[in-house]
């Protein structure tokens, strides 16, 4: 068992409802009453956020999780399938634990799995990366006035589909943001 004062950045939290990551927090001290702990976590199963308070007099229980580098190789009926480069184990996830990131894995990359007692509780992928534009409808004449944030849907490799401003054509590629699934920048 631990102290609400032992919260920091990156620790998991392990309660009845399973295990939190902390991904904010911030130690309060008032002028009268008791000092506490504002944090905002992430469940490690569903990928659901919440903010939680903690009393400094209570007691949290903290778990160690390993962040391993692996490898994403194939998706099958099984799930996503990982494996860690220095030992070449290898580990699957069933899809609803994956979730929407699935359709960001490409074969060979590289992402950070989170690990419990040797079972993988979820995946990190890169912020922001890149893909190529296979599907996008041509801007006609008129619309292509900058006249505010106007965007159309395109199709990205992988069947990934995103608004973009009307500029974007078919055959560039774009940044997006993994945790948003929302349109960044063109890819320089």
């Amino acid at each position: 068992m631990a102290s609400p004062n032992d919260i920091k950045k990156g620790v998991v939290i392990k309660d009845a409802a399973g295990l939190w990551l902390v991904v904010e927090f911030q130690h309060i001290n008032p002028g009268k009453g008791a000092a506490f702990v504002r944090t905002r976590i992430k469940n490690l199963q569903s990928g659901k956020t919440l903010e939680a308070t903690y009393k400094t007099s209570e007691t949290i229980e903290l778990v160690e999780v390993e962040h391993r580098k692996m490898q994403y190789l194939y998706h099958d009926a099984s799930g996503y399938n990982f494996m860690d480069q220095q030992t070449f184990e290898q580990v699957s996830m069933p899809d609803d634990e994956v979730g929407e990131q699935g359709k960001y894995l490409r074969d060979g990359m590289e992402v950070n799995i989170t690990t419990y007692e040797g079972r993988p509780l979820s995946v990190e992928l890169p912020r922001k990366m890149t893909f190529k534009v296979t599907e996008a409808m041509e801007a006609t004449g008129g619309n292509t006035v900058s006249g505010g944030n106007l965007t159309k849907e395109i199709t990205l490799e992988g069947g990934i589909k995103v608004r973009a401003p009307l500029f974007i054509k078919q055959g560039e590629e774009i940044i997006v943001n993994t945790e948003t699934g929302e349109y960044v920048e063109r890819a320089k």
